[in-house]
């Protein structure tokens, strides 16, 4: 069993400092608005079941570095969906469904943002094409299906069933929800990421410490920019912003350290399957490109480490479930604690309020489980 000690020599991958930073909150609304996160919130919080997910306290993990708190959101608890996924993809159905019962709903996923899409459509009764690449695991295709959803999977990767989900889609008439936003498609996404600006409108509810660090996952950067949005509307003072992304997917490192739009090629797929994306959706380029402090990526070395520690109450009184795409925040909080001139840049110590996004639980019952065994030994 793993104790806090074993931590002690985790480390970042790439640290960046984003030499264009300018975080102004009219610019951020105005990419996304502030009367689209008022309905996001009015809309979401008004569905059956919807509670505040948990903001808890990584009391362990924060003596260990010296700061003053350590918050996890935990989104393993929303919806039943074991992911913040479920605040976009559902809203963004039922925005542009507008009541009709005749359109079929389709979508392209890594896993948690099709079952958010699928169960939209089944709570307003339609039906629903979900695509996924040969590299999504079967239990998340599973959960996928639990919700009525038709699952098409497609050869090669995201890409390639993004690809085909939008050629059937076209021939077909079906209305996509892609959390993927390009200069043509723009409504659906920004519907998508402002859903998940209300984790940031229940913490400003659930502290009344000012937060002053946030590490927030990339993967395309929805979640990020959606977050992002929420402070510029919910939090009175702006904390710093570090992006964390695994360091065989640093799309958005690179973007920013060229200050534009860059496509990577992935060689290996990152086991935190939902950031291992290899271009930043449009809209959060927009917002991201100066409202990040820094960016920093990760290895997938510590991931299953990270997964069994929270679960096994190594870094708070709780125990609790996080999936891989979980773990990079905490990964590279510790990362940076243990770099002393790292710290001193991020502006670390002992009155930091540090919030991380538990972003997912065991949405993959599987790999979570072979995480957990890895991550123990």
């Amino acid at each position: 069993m793993r104790s806090l000690g074993s931590i002690n020599n985790w480390s970042l991958t790439k640290l960046l400092k984003n030499n264009y930073y300018n975080f102004k909150r009219k610019n951020i609304l105005r990419f996304i608005p502030s009367s689209i996160l008022l309905n996001a919130f009015k809309t979401i919080s008004s569905w059956k079941n919807y509670k505040a997910t948990p903001l808890l306290k990584l009391d362990k993990l924060k003596k260990k570095l010296k700061v003053n708190n350590v918050f996890y959101k935990d989104e393993s608890k929303r919806f039943h969906l074991k992911s913040f996924k479920a605040l976009g993809g559902a809203y963004a159905v039922e925005k542009i469904s507008k009541g009709k019962k005749n359109i079929i709903i389709s979508s392209a996923t890594a896993g948690n943002h099709g079952r958010s899409v699928a169960w939209g459509a089944k709570r307003l009764g339609l039906k629903c094409k979900i695509f996924v690449s040969q590299y999504v695991s079967d239990s998340r295709v599973q959960e996928i299906k639990k919700y009525g959803a038709d699952v098409t999977r497609v050869k090669g990767d995201y890409e390639n069933s993004l690809r085909e989900c939008i050629r059937l889609s076209k021939k077909n008439n079906w209305k996509i929800v892609q959390d993927v936003s390009t200069k043509n498609y723009k409504l659906i996404p920004l519907l998508t990421m402002a859903g998940y600006s209300i984790m940031i409108k229940e913490i400003s509810k659930q502290t009344n410490q000012y937060i002053t660090h946030i590490f927030l996952q990339a993967g395309v950067g929805g979640m990020a920019a959606g977050v992002v949005a929420g402070v510029a509307k919910y939090f009175k003072r702006i904390p710093k912003i570090i992006i964390v992304e695994p360091d065989r997917a640093d799309c958005v490192l690179q973007s920013v350290k060229g200050n534009k739009l860059k496509k990577i090629k992935i060689k290996k797929e990152s086991i935190m399957g939902g950031m291992s994306c290899n271009e930043m959706s449009f809209i959060p380029w927009q917002v991201l490109r100066r409202a990040s402090n820094f960016c920093v990526s990760v290895s997938d070395k510590n991931v299953a480490s990270t997964a069994a520690m929270l679960k096994d109450k190594k870094f708070s009184k709780k125990s609790i479930v996080g999936g891989e795409c979980s773990t990079p925040g905490i990964i590279s909080l510790i990362g940076v604690c243990n770099n002393f001139k790292t710290k001193n840049l991020i502006e670390l110590n002992e009155k930091s309020n540090v919030l991380l996004i538990g972003c997912e639980g065991n949405a993959d019952v599987k790999l979570y489980k072979q995480l957990l065994s890895k991550g123990r030994k």
